[in-house]
């Protein structure tokens, strides 16, 4: 891992038009690991007399096995509620999730697929299968994956299975932005000006863009997470945002329409707790600020905003109520406002399920949101009226992610945590997470290692809380060994006598066959970082004995150079390695143990010589476009012949569902493009050179 970011982020918009918005940094670390526990503090859960969900009645009862169809934090705290309400409970995970902890916590565990999301998390076939065999009266989705997805929630209605949420109807409804801007009109709800309608293409965005008056918000229908969302403030940017947005809504939600609305400057944007039962009965649970997001995603959150008066907030959760009444809502629920400079306020969306921040909310309510959904979903109607819900004190939430500093913390920070420590000795501090020391932080899943909310009488005692919290977290990223580093240099030196070899087999099947002797033994020198080791390794088939500073180790493969993945067995342990990068002169990038090591290799006699050679000429980066994350290419724009202006785009790169349009670095020719649509990249390709 390269590093970690905990809580840094740009406010929703900046004031004034700005291409790269400043950031406002709340508080950066170095890297770290955990130790699961899902914790609440006795502070955090303060609250009047008059509230009772923190009792969980043994005589009111709900379900005897509750499945939960999600991994990490949100997984976790389910369980943990359900364990109070006397609940058994089922844990889905894919096979690189075995060890996690929401598997160990649940009474059982079922996995449902490989990595991918889509093969695991994703695949309704093999969760349906999971909650038959393990006869699981009910499903909790959490939040992403499934939760808003009505195609499953009619699965488990088929079936018999109650869904933790609202109905099919109301996950419709509200899941399509054109529907629910509409549903929220007739609901006399405040709604920003914009088109209605789906926007066909490019020109009809142009033109309606023109008619609302530009800047312009570009949106998928089916969207949220920040994804398929673009600000246009001119007509060619309109044009790029249609194409990018419709691209990204396609790729996340498998639905590439999208609206236009007018872009409110200095936004702030605030979300009101709902929580309806199937009885009619409805309650707004206060605001929670949400203002301080990255890349359009949240990253700080706090309850409640230091911006409302009690009018502007009366008034948004009545009309946050006469939405969710108006489709009949029935679970725990948020709707979002965009609230400008003069406290005018305007529906955003909202979200027909647990938000990430839901635990400010019970912070200052004393409410468990969790519980709340269970009891609803079976049919209790809920205990409290709109006069008993209080704002007691303060509450903060900072998400801790583990992203690369060294990129403007922009990019996920794969690897394996090694230490990890929470804070939770401190008072009035709650932490949400689902890892534990020697957890990965994976390419597939979402990089937020954890959630931490502090706690306090007021807004300084909760700030100073998490202060000292977030000074007081743990997290470093995996170290190797002194075992790890000799099994990398074993695996990287018979990785590079294998090349060696198939290098000397094609030269001898050459017309003009080069002569070189045939080496028993490879004396080599081996480089990882500042460090400089030597090595001999020799092979008989497919198995290398290589000796490592004295220490000799047997590596064992099928040795297929041409697969991105590499299986090897040393000394009995079995590793997967990917060897993402390899130049000349010996210099090798491979991923062990989830963190990309360099490494350097020559033959002794090589790195004896080596001191003689002319130092290489720093690469012309405006000549040339690397990939600057792992990816997959989108589209590629240009081909070899083409000219070329600087900034102009030459290909896109997805990564972790988000579409980025790579520029040129200077006016010039193409000479070569070395990838196509479809590709799979890792950071550094190279993807076209010009002349």
């Amino acid at each position: 891992m390269a590093g970690l970011c905990v809580g840094a982020g740009v406010l929703v918009a900046a004031g004034r038009r700005s291409r790269q918005p400043p950031q406002l940094l709340v508080r950066s670390a170095a890297l770290w690991t955990p130790k699961l526990v899902l914790h609440q503090s006795r502070q955090c859960l303060r609250v009047s007399r008059s509230l009772s969900s923190i009792g969980y009645d043994p005589d009111e009862k709900t379900f005897d096995k509750l499945l939960i169809a999600n991994r990490g934090e949100i997984a976790c705290r389910v369980i943990k509620t359900c364990k109070k309400m006397g609940i058994k409970t089922v844990a889905i995970h894919s096979d690189v999730d075995a060890s996690s902890v929401h598997v160990k916590m649940a009474d059982e565990a079922v996995c449902v697929g490989p990595a991918p999301t889509s093969k695991s998390y994703l695949n309704m076939d093999a969760i349906m299968e999971a909650i038959k065999k393990t006869r699981a009266q009910a499903v909790h989705p959490g939040y992403g994956f499934l939760s808003e997805n009505k195609e499953f929630a009619k699965l488990l209605a088929a079936e018999g299975v109650t869904f933790i949420g609202p109905d099919t109807h109301a996950i419709q409804a509200m899941g399509d932005k054109i529907e629910s801007k509409l549903l929220a009109k007739n609901a006399k709800v405040n709604t920003i000006p914009g088109f209605d309608g789906v926007v066909k293409d490019a020109d009809e965005a142009v033109r309606i863009a023109r008619e609302i008056g530009y800047p312009v918000m570009i949106k998928a229908s089916a969207g949220g997470g920040g994804k398929g969302m673009r600000i246009a403030w001119d007509d060619e940017e309109t044009r790029d945002g249609f194409r990018f947005s419709s691209q990204e809504a396609a790729s996340s939600f498998g639905d590439d329409r999208l609206l236009i609305e007018k872009f409110i400057d200095n936004p702030r944007h605030i979300e009101i707790q709902v929580l309806g039962d199937k009885h009619g009965n409805a309650l707004w649970l206060n605001e929670r600020e949400c203002s301080i997001q990255r890349r359009n995603q949240k990253v700080v959150e706090e309850a409640p905003s230091t911006f409302l008066d009690p009018e502007t907030r009366r008034a948004m959760g009545e009309q946050a109520v006469a939405l969710a009444k108006a489709v009949k809502y029935s679970s725990a629920g948020t709707v979002e406002f965009l609230v400008d400079s003069q406290k005018n306020f305007y529906f955003l969306e909202m979200n027909t399920r647990l938000q990430v921040e839901h635990p400010v909310t019970e912070c200052i309510t004393g409410l468990d949101l969790v519980q709340e959904m269970i009891r609803v979903a079976k049919g209790y109607p809920l205990r409290h009226k709109q006069a008993d819900i209080p704002i007691n004190g303060w509450a903060i939430e900072c998400r801790v992610y583990a992203e690369d500093p060294y990129k403007s913390f922009g990019l996920p920070s794969i690897g394996r945590l090694s230490q990890y420590e929470e804070p939770l000795y401190l008072p009035g501090v709650r932490v949400d997470s689902g890892i534990q020391p020697g957890s990965d932080i994976s390419i597939y899943y979402d990089p937020m290692i954890s959630k931490l909310i502090s706690y306090g009488s007021n807004r300084t005692e909760a700030l100073e809380r998490m202060e000292a919290a977030l000074d007081n977290y743990v997290i470093r990223g995996h170290k190797l060994t002194k075992t790890e580093k000799q099994q990398l240099m074993a695996i990287a030196s018979s990785l590079y006598v294998s090349f060696q070899l198939r290098a000397q087999c094609f030269e001898e099947n050459s017309r003009v066959p080069i002569l070189r002797p045939k080496m028993a033994n490879w004396d080599l020198s081996v480089k990882m970082g500042d460090e400089i080791h030597s090595v001999i390794a020799s092979n008989s088939g497919s198995t290398f004995c290589v000796e490592v500073d004295g220490s000799k180790l047997n590596v064992t493969s099928e040795w297929n150079l041409a697969s991105p993945l590499l299986s090897v067995n040393i000394d009995g342990t079995q590793r997967i390695i990917q060897c993402l990068s390899r130049e000349a002169g010996g210099h090798m990038s491979i991923q062990f143990l989830g963190t990309v090591y360099k490494v350097h290799i020559l033959t002794q006699l090589a790195a004896k010589l080596n001191k003689f050679m002319l130092e290489k000429i720093a690469e012309d980066t405006s000549s040339i476009l690397r990939s600057p994350m792992p990816g997959v290419v989108v589209a590629v724009s240009v081909k070899p012949g083409d000219m070329v202006s600087e900034g102009q785009e030459i290909c896109v790169i997805e990564a972790m569902k988000m579409q980025n349009s790579m520029g040129a670095g200077k006016t010039g020719k193409v000479k070569s493009v070395h990838c196509k649509a479809g590709d799979t990249v890792g950071e550094g390709d190279l993807l076209v050179e010009l002349e």
